[in-house]
């Protein structure tokens, strides 16, 4: 017996080389907006940190010593990015992502952007019963039962573990309180 190949099994094309859909971005100003905002947060700490003190002392490393030559190594590979990148700026770019694939990375990353505010009205469990069997049905096409239940079960589960066995405390919605919790 053959196992079927995961496209068969999620029901999509997983190979994204026939996708002809139009670039929503290109790879340079992708690449080059991250390095300039990664370089940016690293000259801030290796700044703060400095600030506070990143020299040794007689007593040994300054509180910010550490983290100022964390900053400055990313600092560095940020720089030797932008180089990179400029080397060969010349060459036509490519796309980082065509609107196909942005279609599916929006699918999963706005109801995840709605789940957050979402678990603090209806709390955690509840919330995440909803995401997981939204998902599973709407995106994986899995049959509805099998969408409720696996969310069921997996919302029971995170809430043995966080209430009973650690004790954490947890967003709580309407239905949490009305089972006293």
């Amino acid at each position: 017996m053959t196992q079927p190949r995961v496209d068969e099994v999620l029901g999509v094309d997983l190979e994204d080389e026939g996708d002809t859909s139009p670039a929503v971005a290109g790879e340079r100003p992708v690449e080059t907006v991250t390095l300039a905002i990664i370089l940016a947060v690293a000259l801030l700490l290796m700044w703060d940190n400095w600030r506070t003190g990143a020299r040794w002392d007689s007593t040994g490393p300054q509180s910010g010593y550490f983290p100022f030559y964390v900053s400055a190594i990313m600092a560095g590979a940020c720089l030797f990015g932008l180089a990179k990148l400029l080397r060969r700026w010349n060459r036509p770019d490519v796309p980082f992502v065509r609107r196909e694939q942005f279609k599916r990375v929006m699918q999963v990353f706005l109801p995840t952007l709605f789940y957050v505010p979402v678990t603090q009205w209806l709390g955690i469990y509840v919330a995440s019963f909803a995401l997981i069997a939204g998902f599973m049905y709407f995106i994986g096409r899995i049959k509805a039962w099998k969408a409720v239940l696996t969310a069921y079960l997996f919302s029971a589960a995170m809430w043995v573990v966080f209430e009973i066995a650690f004790d954490v405390i947890m967003p709580k919605g309407p239905l949490e309180r009305a089972f006293g919790y």
